[in-house]
């Protein structure tokens, strides 16, 4: 119980703060969910980080990990969204922006895990 409380108390922060970051950086008038994603590749980066320190020498308890991986980073970042917001950009004929969207978000998301992980050492 006190493990389902953790991931529900950090997916709820996560959660704010995307919701926070969404507001002040997205604007839909100039193509690019900007909010969407950058809380992905913040979530990205710290997920990396996060999980890092927890193999390297078991630095983060149980615990810890699954209220910051599980819990925050699960709430903070966004795919469902992503798949929305991309929907969209299909829907209203935008390939260019579906296209240079996603092909970021995979990209500048797989490295930012890498960076995350290559910060801790692991």
């Amino acid at each position: 119980m006190k493990q389902l409380l953790l991931v529900f108390i950090g997916g709820g922060f996560g959660s704010v703060l995307r919701f926070i970051i969404g507001k002040w950086l997205t604007n839909v008038d100039n193509g690019i969910p900007y909010g969407t994603f950058a809380a992905n590749i913040l979530g990205s980066l710290l997920i990396g980080i996060i999980l890092g320190l927890a193999a390297k020498n078991e630095t983060l308890s149980q615990n810890q990990t699954l209220f910051l991986a599980t819990g925050f980073c699960g709430g903070f970042t966004t795919f469902s969204t992503f798949a929305y917001e991309n929907h969209v950009f299909l829907k209203s004929g935008d390939f260019t922006s579906f296209a240079v969207y996603t092909f970021a978000s995979f990209v500048v998301g797989f490295l930012a895990v890498f960076l995350g992980l290559f910060i801790v050492k692991v």
